[in-house]
C-alpha cells in the first residue's frame, strides 16, 4: 500500500510505501476510494492537537470498499462500500459508553490520530465503527459527510430547534449544516472571515438569508449559533448575537483562547456548549437525514500525493466546501 504519513508535527506529510495491512479480529480492510481533508487533520499536522500516535496516517472521512475481513466480523461482504469516521473505537464498558455517550469514552481510538486513517490506498477499521454508504453515489461527494457532516449534525442537535441559526466559519461543515437547516425550514445566517466575498456568495447560493463578516452584527437576533471556525474571539461575538435563552455551540476540536468577556453576554440563560466527537447513533440519524434531504457537498479533488497541497489550501482559506483526496 502507499500512504501519506505524518512523522513529525509541523512537517509535510511524506509519501510512504508499506506492506498491505492485515485485518485482525473484529476489523475490516478497505480499499480507499476517497478521504476528506478535515480541519482536524490540519490541527494534527500543525501540532495544535498534541500526542498523536506517530508515525500516523491522517484522514478520518474515509469512503472505501471492503477488500479483506478479519475473524469474528459479521454483516460485511467483500466489495461493500462503507464509511469510517473520526471515532474509530470505543471501549464499550466505561461509564460513558454504558450511558450511551461513547463520544466521551475514556479509552477511545481516533481515526488518523491515534490509529492510522485514510490518506492511503488502504485502511484498517473496527467493523463496529464502519457504516454502510450509498453504493451508487460518487465517493468524493460522500467523504465530507463522515466528519464535517456528522459533527455538524451533532452541533445542530445541541443547538436546538430554533428558527434563526448563525453559522460562524462557512467551510465544509457549515455548508452541509446550512442545507439541512434550510430543508427543516430554518433561516441561516452565515458569518465568514471579514471581507471574504467568495464565501459569502457561496453561502447565499445555498440559500442563506444573510451572509457577512464575523465582525458584523447579525441581521436579526439568533436562536442559536454554531461556531466551526477555530477562533476564540467568535465566542463573545456569537453570545452577543443570540437572543435571551439562546445557545452557542462550539463545533470544533480545537480553538484559540477565548478572550475575557462581560458576564452580561452569558446572562439571561444563554448557554455555551461544546461538541466532542460523535456516536454511532449520531451517524445513523445523520445518514438517514441526508438521504431524505437534498444535500449536496461541494468538493475539490486532489490526488493522494497532493495531500500537503490540500492541507495548505485549507489552512489558507482557499477552499469553498471540502477538500477530498482520491488515491
Amino acid at each position: 500500500m502507499h500512504a501519506m504519513v505524518l512523522n513529525r508535527p509541523r512537517r509535510p506529510l511524506e509519501w510512504t510505501e508499506r506492506p498491505d495491512p492485515v485485518p485482525k479480529a473484529g476489523e475490516i480492510r478497505l480499499r480507499v476510494e476517497a478521504c476528506g481533508v478535515c480541519r482536524t487533520d490540519l490541527h494534527i499536522v500543525d501540532g495544535d492537537l498534541r500526542h498523536p500516535r506517530l508515525p500516523v496516517v491522517p484522514g478520518h472521512e474515509i469512503v472505501g470498499r471492503v477488500d479483506a475481513i478479519g475473524p469474528f466480523v459479521r454483516g460485511f461482504v467483500l466489495g461493500q462500500r462503507v464509511g469510517v469516521p473520526w471515532l474509530g473505537h470505543a471501549c464499550g464498558h466505561c461509564a460513558y459508553c454504558a450511558g450511551g455517550r461513547e463520544n466521551l469514552c475514556d479509552d477511545p481510538l481516533f481515526t488518523g490520530y491515534t490509529c492510522d486513517g485514510g490518506f492511503a490506498s488502504h485502511a484498517i477499521a473496527d467493523a463496529k465503527f464502519a457504516f454502510q454508504l450509498d453504493e451508487r453515489a460518487d465517493p468524493v461527494t460522500l467523504a465530507p459527510l463522515l466528519c464535517a457532516g456528522l459533527i455538524g449534525w451533532r452541533s445542530l442537535k445541541l443547538a436546538g430547534a430554533g428558527e434563526a441559526i448563525g453559522l460562524y466559519g462557512f467551510g465544509a461543515a457549515a455548508h452541509i449544516v446550512a442545507q439541512l437547516c434550510l430543508h427543516q425550514g430554518r433561516r441561516v445566517h452565515a458569518f465568514t472571515r471579514p471581507g471574504d466575498a467568495q464565501a459569502q456568495s457561496f453561502a447565499r447560493s445555498l440559500g442563506a438569508v444573510w451572509a457577512g463578516g464575523s465582525d458584523e452584527p447579525a441581521a436579526e437576533p439568533l436562536d442559536a449559533a454554531i461556531i466551526f471556525a477555530p477562533v476564540g474571539w467568535l465566542v463573545p461575538a456569537a453570545l452577543r448575537a443570540v437572543r435571551k435563552g439562546g445557545k452557542v455551540v462550539c463545533g470544533g476540536i480545537h480553538m484559540s483562547d477565548i478572550p475575557a468577556f462581560p458576564y452580561g453576554l452569558l446572562w439571561e440563560e444563554r448557554q455555551l456548549l461544546s461538541v466532542a466527537n460523535l456516536t454511532r447513533a449520531d451517524a445513523a440519524e445523520f445518514l438517514a437525514a441526508v438521504a431524505a434531504a437534498p444535500v449536496r457537498t461541494a468538493t475539490t479533488r486532489y490526488a493522494l500525493e497532493q495531500a500537503n497541497t490540500a492541507l495548505a489550501d485549507l489552512r489558507d482559506g482557499r477552499l469553498q466546501g471540502a477538500a477530498v483526496l482520491v488515491p
